[in-house]
């Protein structure tokens, strides 16, 4: 039976979807763009601080799913960048969350993003 994840630590939805769903010990997280959950607003600053944003995010999700506070639990992460000229900067922000056996990732360009932010996340992790 599938379990619907939500939190008001993370971004609420803007369209028709879940922030994640749960199923026999495995969580898939929603795509998290930087968007402050208690503001509603886009982080200001640059690539490096709308990575930290989208993280700690993902990080909320997981925690309210009772994976605990731990990202060492996600296997798989997929990465949009509106520009690759941003990857440099995501990535050094990226290491500081997984400094240990990193999950599995992919990260590609897109032509744009919801509303206009530089990078967005999706993840799948496991009990």
């Amino acid at each position: 039976m599938k379990n619907v994840i939500y939190t008001t630590n993370a971004p609420s939805p803007i369209g028709p979807y879940s922030q994640a769903i749960e199923q026999n010990g495995m969580l898939f997280i929603s795509g998290q763009i930087p968007v402050d959950p208690k503001t509603g607003n886009i982080v200001s600053g640059g690539i490096a601080e709308q990575t930290e944003q989208v993280l700690k995010n993902i990080q909320a999700i997981i925690t309210a799913a009772g994976y605990g506070n731990d990202l060492g639990r996600v296997l798989k992460c997929t990465i949009y960048l509106s520009d690759m000229g941003n990857f440099g900067g995501m990535n050094t922000v990226y290491a500081t969350y997984f400094p240990s056996d990193p999950p599995a990732r992919a990260a590609f360009a897109v032509k744009e993003l919801p509303l206009s932010v530089m990078v967005e996340i999706e993840a799948i992790a496991m009990k």
